[in-house]
């Protein structure tokens, strides 16, 4: 089982090596705006699954969330410690 700290190290170390293969990279590359549109995309579907299609599948969608969350963290430069000072 992977945590959340687990996957922001491995997104963080693709990102590093900037790996022309990795999905992270590529989203990571296309920018602010680009990972935005994507979490709106898999909020919405963290939503639709809720509320339609039970908590398993929920619960995989709100990874998807939390993984484009964190590409967005690293794009903005923003650590795992400024997040958590604010919950």
């Amino acid at each position: 089982m992977k945590t959340f700290e687990d996957l922001f190290a491995e997104l963080q170390d693709k990102v590093a090596r900037q790996d022309p293969n990795s999905r992270t990279v590529k989203e990571y590359n296309l920018g602010t705006h680009a990972i935005g549109k994507k979490i709106v995309e898999e909020a919405a579907e963290v939503w639709m699954a809720a509320e339609h299609e039970g908590n398993e599948r929920t619960a995989e969608e709100i990874s998807q969330l939390l993984y484009h969350l964190q590409v967005l963290m690293l794009r903005q430069n923003i650590s795992l410690a400024q997040v958590y000072e604010k919950l």
